[in-house]
């Protein structure tokens, strides 16, 4: 007996969604990929959140984005987060951050999602997976630095799952990390003393070299202050002449990069706590010093266009400054 043409058809069209049914079924990733994820990708860290000021047992925290932020402190533990993520009070959201246990030296990948922790004596909140992968509970010391890891380690993060660990940290860095410690609270490690460009981590011989003894060295705040709006352009340095600040000879290496009174454009170097220092930086490269709340900000300009901003950056970074960025001035 023939079947009718229309019917057959039909028969054979089934047929072939149950063959791709079974095929998409046992399809399998290539090794070493990142499985698909929806809505998984570089744009999904955008939009960045910063987010209005907010007030917790009587503390007022200013989310701000802070590049060179490190700091020491405690961790707790972020009830009904998921994947390794964490929560933190100021920094933007997403970001990415390294996290050390000051008892192992264990320091993994952590991304940031949420606000919090609400209670002002713990630096960081932790997902129970993010815990786990640190080794830690309740109360740890723990360093905490900002970084931007490449885009395999964030889609990992992004999709649930654990990044590769990074290096422990060596023993002797972790004692002279645990000088840093307050009894409760955080404080923050880049000391302006010597002169280091903020956005770089202190290196081993960096931080051993600070006195633990001198603790006003150490701002006490919970976190840094928010920056400041810039000054009018009237009042920043440009063009020939410089400042009272940076009596005492011209720059050893300056940038060479033509700079405009009413520019709007600037290469930001560092944050420092003694004025100082940022002077001293500050003739390093020819720039200038502005004030942020407690802060002495180093810029470079400020220029006309972003294109001479850019130049300006890329000379400094081929110096070794490695975190400067450009920052656009009101």
């Amino acid at each position: 007996m023939k079947l009718p043409i229309r019917v057959l058809a039909t028969a054979l069209s089934g047929l072939g969604l149950l063959t791709l049914g079974a095929c998409a079924s046992t399809a399998k990733p290539a090794p070493g990929s990142v499985a698909p994820v929806q809505a998984n990708g570089p744009a999904a860290d955008y939009p960045v959140v910063i987010g209005d000021p907010y007030t917790i047992d009587g503390i007022t925290y200013t989310p701000v984005d802070t590049m060179n932020y490190d700091r020491v402190g405690y961790v707790t533990a972020d009830q009904g987060a998921v994947g390794v993520t964490g929560s933190h009070r100021t920094l933007p959201l997403p970001s990415y951050v390294e996290v050390t246990a000051l008892d192992t030296g264990r320091t993994i990948l952590v991304r940031l999602e949420r606000r919090g922790p609400m209670i002002n004596d713990r630096l960081l909140g932790l997902s129970d997976a993010a815990l786990a992968q640190l080794g830690v509970g309740e109360g740890a010391p723990i360093r905490m630095r900002r970084v931007n890891p490449p885009e395999e380690q964030r889609a990992e993060l992004r999709a649930g799952r654990e990044a590769p660990p990074r290096m422990d940290t060596p023993q002797g860095l972790l004692e002279v990390l645990k000088r840093r410690l307050p009894e409760q609270g955080s404080a923050p490690l880049g000391d302006p003393r010597q002169a280091e460009v903020s956005g770089t981590a202190p290196s081993a011989e960096a931080i051993a070299r600070l006195d633990p003894n001198e603790e006003a060295a150490v701002e006490p705040t919970p976190e840094e202050p928010a920056e400041q709006p810039a000054p009018p352009p009237s009042e920043r340095p440009g063009g020939p002449e410089l400042p009272d600040a940076f009596e005492g000879g011209p720059a050893a290496a300056p940038v060479m990069v033509p700079t405009a009174p009413d520019g709007r454009f600037a290469v930001q170097l560092g944050a420092f706590s003694v004025r100082a220092n940022a002077e001293r930086l500050a003739r390093e490269v020819q720039g200038y010093v502005e004030t942020s709340g407690s802060l002495a900000i180093v810029r470079v300009g400020p220029f006309a266009t972003r294109g001479q901003a850019e130049e300006a950056l890329a000379k400094l970074r081929a110096r070794g400054y490695s975190d400067a960025l450009i920052r656009t001035l009101d």
